[in-house]
């Protein structure tokens, strides 16, 4: 049998992608699935997939234990994942970040934060795209800063930034950051070089420094091309830091460890002028996990790769033959899919979702002002959880 037949939808399925045991699941800790048990729900909500751990990352960390090598790490001069970073930069995208510019964070949120604490001061506006990442925005609103949303809306075959609201708001409010997500969580779009370039002119223009939320950027669809945004030159690397981490293509989200490439010396050397732990550090069974996904596990993220791509075809077909009036795009990246019920009537999706068709999703207000009608869904499963999750979305919106 050859891997596109075990890709087919109704087929036998991927081995080690479909076969999960939906009770053993529902056993699992984690927030995606023990919040969704407790109401008997199916989930479909919150960023983690339900794929057993790579090979290569369980032998890492079973040989972790076995050595009893739990303590204290010797981090003073920085992780390995410095080099390992900036060599993956290379390989995959003709970037050549300087690994001396690297610091390691416990996750995006963290790294975020910190930036923006570094490089704001209370009351300052930072630019943020809209539908966001509710952390995201919620840190915003917490540190006192004003948001200014860059939109992306629906022009009819897909989502595309508002530049034309978003360069006169920049002009007149002066953002000190802009947070760019590309990836971009939750609409699944993949920005293009045209679009990049046009965002690090406006930081040029106006003296933005550009946060680059890059962490999906392993899980993006043909022909579709993740470009880092400090690779489009000198100039934009230099007000440009990057974050990014193995938590999204490798579902380690409980490693709690990410990596922060500055491209503004003044700004690191800000950060590193603080105390050594004062922002915590990185765990030695973390930095074992990420080594081993970006050293061994290539082989495993194409069969990912694959698995994913088949279930956002099979949520685009699903949803647009039974429910034609419900508008949503394929997504470009991520495993995320954001839907827009507005058409349907639909005022509080999540809600309608989990009460009659009992699937736990995402969305609405806590994504943005304007997307009190959306709803995101989470297809990173086996085929037969995703066809119970349609199943019950589309219960839950009358079909």
């Amino acid at each position: 049998m050859t891997s596109d037949e075990r890709l087919s939808v109704g087929g036998p399925g991927v081995p080690g992608f479909d076969d999960l045991d939906f009770d053993a699941l529902a056993a699992r800790s984690g927030a995606k699935w023990a919040r969704a048990a407790a109401g008997g729900l199916t989930p479909a909500w919150v960023a983690d997939m339900d794929f057993p751990v790579a090979p290569p990352i369980a032998r890492a960390l079973h040989e972790l234990v076995d050595r009893s090598d739990l303590g204290y790490p010797d981090w003073f001069h920085g992780t390995p994942l410095r080099e390992e970073f900036a060599q993956r930069m290379r390989t995959r995208y003709g970037w050549a970040p300087d690994p001396g510019a690297v610091r390691e964070q416990t996750d995006l949120i963290q790294a975020l934060q910190l930036v923006l604490h570094l490089s704001t001061t209370r009351g300052d506006a930072v630019a943020i795209q809209t539908p966001s990442y509710p952390p995201f925005l919620a840190s915003l609103r917490r540190m006192g800063l004003q948001q200014i949303d860059f939109p992306f809306v629906d022009r009819g075959d897909g989502w595309v930034l508002d530049f034309e609201t978003f360069e006169p708001l920049v002009a007149r409010r002066r953002p000190r950051v802009l947070v760019l997500v590309d990836p971009h969580n939750p609409t699944g779009r993949v920005l293009t070089r045209e679009e990049l370039e046009r965002i690090a002119d406006l930081a040029e223009r106006f003296d933005m420094l550009v946060v680059s939320d890059e962490i999906h950027a392993e899980l993006i669809y043909e022909p579709h091309r993740h470009i880092p945004f400090a690779s489009l030159g000198p100039q934009v690397a230099a007000r440009t830091v990057t974050l990014t981490s193995a938590s999204k293509a490798f579902n380690l989200a409980g490693m709690r460890c990410a990596v922060v490439h500055y491209g503004s010396e003044t700004l690191l050397k800000r950060r590193d002028a603080e105390p050594f732990d004062l922002y915590g550090t990185v765990s030695v069974p973390g930095v074992a996990a990420t080594l081993a996904a970006w050293r061994e596990g290539d082989a495993w993220q194409r069969d990912l790769l694959r698995v994913l791509d088949r279930n956002r075809r099979r949520v685009d077909e699903v949803l647009r033959e039974r429910i034609p009036a419900l508008r949503h795009h394929l997504p470009q990246g991520t495993y995320l899919t954001w839907l827009n019920t507005g058409p349907l009537g639909i005022d509080d999706p999540v809600s309608t979702v989990r009460d009659r068709g009992r699937v736990l999703a995402d969305g609405g207000v806590r994504f943005g002002s304007g997307a009190r009608n959306f709803l995101r869904i989470n297809f990173a499963t086996s085929a037969p959880i995703l066809d119970r999750i349609l199943d019950g979305v589309t219960d839950a919106f009358g079909s």
